[in-house]
Order: structure tokens, then C-alpha cells, then sequence
């Protein structure tokens, strides 16, 4: 059985797997402000896992920078802590060999093998308070793209240089709109017309740069794709051109346990390694 631990911001997920993906005990508290008080009450709830002794590996989804040689977090996006041995940490209240990846690139992960037609390439892009995403090629993580920051890409938005995510993220919807995407009914054209021409500005130039077999969009903002779906692909095509195609746009399958099931996913591929 395998540990998936999924650190939020405000909540944090233990969830154990069996050797063939299945789901089968799960755990959750609030994510405690102070590291110290964090590990305590991992310690504590992990141990009430049921299945806590059958356990042959764990993968740690964290939201932020990860250095893969120390399995530190160098930053939290959305926690104050910084150069945090979190890999150390867990393995000693858990004794198993311990992962410690971004949560996006899991979620990412976790998608990709929900994805019909067997694409080689796929694009995750998570849309909610910030944007991240992620490749998967064959059905891993592509090294080369782990920490790529989708967000931080600056172009011309309103007469200056903004963050793609400063004009195009959850956050900026409820700053422009005053409204959370979800809160956006799909009859008010203009409002998506808007959002989804923030969401190509950014999206097409990842297509000419990583040329995706398939595009899949999560995230808060990702929920409400099917709002927004033939706008956002009417405006890539107006980018697309015979040397940059448009590819297929799909809506991310899982939300809330999409990193968990990505931990699996990485659990399993390190497993069958050995």
C-alpha cells in the first residue's frame, strides 16, 4: 500500500492506496499555520491510519518549490515556511522511502492517466488562485518542465508587463468581477468573452512553446471549463496556424483529489522501478 499526502494551504489530506489504485482509508485536519504544530499533527494522524503498517512508500504533495536532491521545499506558495527538510520530516514519523513533489505537477500526473486516445504529451494547466501546470510525456512528469513557473510568464496586458496569472487566475477574476468563476453564470457572455481572452494570451504561447497533444484545464477556474470551453477554443484558434495547432482542450476529471491520486500515480511508477 502506498501514502499520498496532500498539503493545502488550509487543509491537509493523508489518503492510502492499495497496490492497484484503490482508495481506501482517508484522513484530514487543518493545515496548522506553524511547521512544528504541522508535523505534530501529521505524526498523530497518521498513526490513526488503519492501514499505517502496510504501507511501502509515500509521496508528499507540496504547494511550491521543491528541490527533488534534498526532498526540500525551498518555498510554499501559499505558506510562509521556506527551506523546509520536509521529506526528512515525514519519512521519520512514517519509516518509508519518501517523495516530496509539487502539487500541481501530481495533479497534473494524475489527469493525464484519465486522458482517452493515448496522447504522448499533455499539458496540465491549473487555473485557481494562481496559475501552474505541468507536462506529461508518456505518462510522467517531464523533468525538464518540473518547475516551471506558467503563472510568472509576463506579457502586455492593459498597457504594461503583468504576470500571466495577475490577469488571468482566480484571484484576478474575483478582483476584475468581483465574483468567483463559479459564481459567473455561463449567460453572461461578456464576462467569459473576457476571461477566456485572458486565458489565451497566456495559453497560446504555451501551445507554440511545448506543442501539447492535449490541453487539460483544472483548477477552481477549471470547474466551470464547460462555462467557457467554445469561447476559450474559438480564441486559441484565431493564435493557431498551420505550424501551431490548436489541440484538443479537455476539462480536468478530479478536483479535490486530484493531487492524492497523483501522489499514487508517482508512488507506483518509483515502486515498479526498483
Amino acid at each position: 500500500m502506498y501514502l499520498a499526502i496532500d498539503i493545502g494551504g488550509t487543509k491537509t489530506l493523508l489518503a492510502v492506496f492499495t497496490e492497484h489504485g484503490k482508495l481506501v482509508e482517508s484522513i484530514r485536519f487543518e493545515t496548522p499555520k506553524d511547521y512544528q504544530a504541522f508535523i505534530k499533527q501529521l505524526s498523530k494522524s497518521f498513526l490513526k491510519l488503519k492501514n499505517h503498517s502496510e504501507l511501502v512508500r509515500c509521496v508528499v504533495g507540496a504547494p511550491g518549490l521543491v528541490n527533488r536532491k534534498t526532498n526540500t521545499v525551498v518555498a510554499f506558495g501559499n505558506l510562509s515556511w521556506e527551506n523546509i527538510p520536509l521529506g526528512r520530516d515525514i519519512k521519520a514519523i512514517c519509516h518509508l522511502s519518501t517523495t516530496v513533489e509539487n502539487d500541481a505537477n501530481l495533479a497534473g500526473l494524475s489527469e493525464a492517466t484519465l486522458v482517452k486516445h493515448g496522447y504522448r504529451k499533455v499539458l496540465y494547466i491549473t487555473i485557481s488562485t494562481g496559475i501552474g501546470g505541468v507536462v506529461i510525456i508518456d505518462g510522467a512528469i517531464d523533468e525538464d518542465y518540473a518547475d516551471m513557473e506558467f503563472g510568472s510568464m509576463m506579457f502586455e496586458h492593459d498597457g504594461k508587463l503583468q504576470k500571466w496569472e495577475e490577469f488571468a487566475s482566480g484571484r484576478a477574476i474575483v478582483a476584475k468581477f468581483g465574483k468567483r468563476a463559479g459564481d459567473i453564470p455561463a449567460e453572461d457572455t461578456a464576462t467569459w468573452y473576457e476571461i477566456s481572452r485572458n486565458i489565451t494570451l497566456g495559453l497560446s504561447g504555451v501551445i507554440a512553446n511545448l506543442t501539447p497533444e492535449v490541453i487539460i484545464i483544472g483548477g477552481g477556474v477549471g470547474t466551470n471549463f464547460d462555462k467557457f470551453a467554445d469561447r476559450l477554443h474559438e480564441e486559441l484558434m484565431i493564435f493557431g496556424s498551420k505550424l501551431t495547432s490548436v489541440p484538443p482542450l479537455r476539462k480536468a476529471v478530479r478536483t479535490e483529489e486530484a493531487v492524492i491520486y497523483g501522489c499514487y500515480e508517482l508512488a507506483h511508477q518509483l515502486e515498479h522501478k526498483k
